[in-house]
């Protein structure tokens, strides 16, 4: 009997699984593995939410596995070691995973490439897993990955994804693979009272409601605050509940502006991931160095312990930082807009903030989080590194009746329509009835600050 191990990480899913899928080609038994890495946890990357939802997808994945006769097999501590210990205990002659593009990912695999060759097994990477085309599947003449986003859309929309694959009918595992117990959800405390359901099951229902309910309109309000017409699967692309490459096939199928632009979404994260494949250190180092002078934390801790708290001041950052306390996840434009002020209106060093939404973020990925700051402190890909997002102005066009902000700010909901974004112009004796703080600066005194720190950098 040949026995192969399917390492999974953020693969954690049956259907379009190439690396399950190979490996149920390949050998009589497979041993479906999750190790709970202690590396992570020591880096301080296991938060509460992602283990809440991981616990779930696990638990998920689990009962997948065995309604088609097989079962998880949970390991902790080193993944490398745990790896070449299960992989040892049941005779396997290979081991198989989904490719990363973090560095931690890329050191991981080569660790255990290294492990597995010297006990005579091999190791296989699976790169077009995680992503629609692996990173390095297309690139720019004279450079070994794209900088600017649409000509790598261009590129990317005239690849051919591989074919999505369908869930195993049956898995059989080897006797006696020795498990520890499975992380349940209510053995996590700290997670966010609104924090949604994870595992394959949830987000294929998900994806199934917003795309008969939400898809065909996309286009046109998915930067809608109020409309909360956005798909919500980012948590389940980052644990890999779902298949990028079957979101953008069935997307594809369905047709419309709404689905294009869905699927021109998805292009964004494949196109982060590659950029950092390709420069892993843009992960805590700026990609494209503006030499910012970033306020000290002596002199900008209170202001940031404000914006954490969402109490700037500015309504809609305000209410964008409450959603993501509330449920670990914020919608895409109120990332935007919180990333903006504390960068550019506060002018705070750019991993402050992603450091922060890495705390809370269910959908917290190394690739898009660090990415997307790096966008919008200017650092990053953006060809445009001085943009300032008004808050007001954004908020008027993207939450014009305000029923954004009054939902998270509960203390201004009694404001009717517009003016809830700019309490501060309400006569004396009104303003002093709301418990609603004075704005941390002027945004024209903010955005003078930015540009001469940034011109003199």
């Amino acid at each position: 009997m040949t026995v192969s191990v399917v390492l999974f990480t953020s693969d954690l899913r049956l259907h379009d699984n190439p690396t399950l899928h190979a490996a149920l080609a390949a050998a009589d038994e497979v041993v479906p593995l999750f190790v709970i890495d202690e590396a992570i946890a020591s880096a301080g990357f296991a938060t509460p939410n992602r283990r809440a939802f991981l616990a779930d997808c696990l638990t998920d994945l689990d009962a997948g596995l065995r309604e088609r006769g097989g079962r998880l097999v949970v390991r902790t501590g080193d993944v490398v070691e745990e790896t070449r210990r299960v992989a040892s205990e049941t005779g396997a002659g290979e081991v198989r995973t989904a490719g990363g593009v973090s560095g931690y990912a890329a050191g991981r695999e080569e660790r255990l490439r290294r492990a597995l060759e010297s006990d005579g097994r091999r190791l296989h990477v699976h790169d077009a897993t995680l992503t629609v085309l692996p990173p390095g599947a297309v690139t720019p003449q004279g450079s070994d990955h794209f900088a600017v986003f649409t000509p790598y859309f261009r590129r990317w929309s005239q690849e051919q994804p591989r074919g999505v694959l369908a869930a195993p009918r049956s898995v059989r595992v080897p006797a006696g693979v020795g498990s520890v117990r499975a992380p349940a959800r209510a053995d996590v405390s700290g997670v966010s009272e609104g924090l949604a359901e994870g595992g394959e099951t949830a987000g294929r229902k998900r994806f199934a409601d917003w795309k008969r309910a939400g898809l065909a309109t996309y286009d046109d309000g998915h930067d809608d605050l109020a409309g909360d017409v956005t798909s919500r699967l980012s948590p389940h692309l980052h644990f890999g509940t779902l298949s990028p490459t079957e979101l953008v096939t069935r997307a594809r199928r369905a047709g419309g502006s709404g689905a294009e632009a869905f699927v021109r979404q998805l292009c964004w994260r494949d196109f982060h991931h590659q950029v950092l494949a390709a420069r892993p250190g843009a992960s805590s180092a700026d990609y494209r160095t503006k030499h910012d002078r970033w306020r000290p934390a002596e002199s900008a801790g209170e202001e940031i312990e404000a914006w954490k708290a969402g109490r700037t001041g500015y309504p809609v950052v305000d209410a964008a930082m409450r959603q993501l306390r509330h449920e670990g996840w914020m919608h895409n434009r109120g990332r935007l807009l919180t990333a903006s002020f504390l960068t550019k209106t506060l002018y705070v060093d750019w991993r402050v903030g992603a450091r922060y939404f890495l705390e809370l973020l269910v959908d917290g990925d190394i690739a898009n989080n660090q990415l997307n700051w790096q966008w919008m402190a200017g650092t990053g890909t953006d060809s445009r590194p001085n943009r300032v997002l008004n808050p007001v102005t954004q908020g008027r066009r993207y939450d014009p009746q305000g029923g954004y902000v009054r939902r998270w700010v509960p203390e201004l909901s009694t404001l009717a329509g517009a003016a809830v974004h700019e309490p501060w112009k309400l006569q004396r004796a009104e303003r002093a009835r709301y418990d609603y703080p004075d704005r941390l600066v002027e945004l024209a005194e903010g955005r003078d600050r930015f540009l001469r720190a940034r011109d003199k950098g």
